[in-house]
């Protein structure tokens, strides 16, 4: 497309995604960001990685954090994150992204929570990276069940069960944050979000921006790329996923899909379609 790279600007940055069709809910991510300073975004599912070389710098819940070579890195779901280099080198990891229904199939368990973003641990980083890397190549299905469960006893050492009582009592904004996952593919106004909550427009834009570190627009995008995500990954047409999400054009999907996630649309499609 016109003035929209199919890669990241610099040779340096490189990204990779995989799906395995024996393991729906699960995503496998790899890449060495050196330039590229991912714009705030969000992930539906839990992301669980190591970085083997260099270090990331990202904010994360309203806090600055450093994950440096052989730390483990654990989000959970729905949390908006950036990410960008700490020094010249970049950084090399590996991620993988799963869905909270699928945890809690795959090990019976419920209420998975993790309190430690970054946790420095080499030998379980270095173990954990290997474990990613070898479902990545898993040859069959019997094959793949059979590495992530181990891989999930990897990270399940740092996982805590959420505080039932402080869930249950949300808070004011929650209401904001799930209409605008629910409204993605339509036009939202400042004052309309407002409303929900019963304050001006001024005072609400300080106050959700006070509760979840981004504004109303930055939060929407990323439920919207989130969509845009799946449905390219269903195979549908990148116009028409556009058009879905409530963005304006293919070209506007584009931009903001590479300003978020590092990788085109049409490279995104082709790297789940081509394995």
């Amino acid at each position: 497309m016109q003035g929209v790279p199919e890669q990241f600007p610099s040779e340096k940055d490189r990204a990779q995604f995989r799906q395995l069709s024996e393991l729906p809910g699960v995503e496998l991510y790899q890449a060495h960001i050196s330039r590229y300073a991912f714009e705030p975004h969000t992930h539906e599912a839990f992301g669980i990685g190591a970085i083997d070389f260099g270090a990331e710098r990202f904010r994360y819940r309203g806090a600055n954090h450093i994950a440096a070579a052989q730390s483990l890195v654990m989000m959970n779901p729905d949390e908006l994150h950036t990410g960008e280099s700490l020094g010249e080198e970049g950084w090399r990891y590996r991620m993988i992204y799963i869905d909270p229904a699928t945890l809690e199939a795959l090990t019976g368990d419920r209420g998975w929570w993790f309190t430690e973003v970054v946790k420095a641990d080499p030998l379980n980083a270095y173990r954990l990276s290997q474990a990613i890397a070898a479902l990545w190549q898993a040859p069959d299905s019997l094959t793949a069940h059979g590495q992530i469960l181990q891989l999930v006893d990897l990270f399940r050492p740092w996982a805590r069960i959420a505080d039932k009582t402080v869930q249950e009592k949300g808070h004011r904004f929650d209401i904001v944050r799930d209409y605008l996952r629910a409204s993605y593919a339509q036009p939202v106004s400042l004052a309309e979000l407002a409303g929900l909550v019963s304050l001006s427009p001024f005072h609400f834009l300080r106050q959700f921006k006070r509760q979840f570190h981004v504004t109303p627009h930055q939060m929407l995008m990323a439920f919207r790329l989130f969509e845009a995500k799946r449905l390219l990954a269903q195979g549908k047409c990148a116009a028409d996923v556009a058009l879905s999400v409530g963005l304006t054009d293919q070209a506007h999907l584009t931009r903001a899909f590479a300003q978020r996630y590092g990788i085109t649309p049409v490279r995104y499609q082709k790297q789940i379609a081509g394995r």
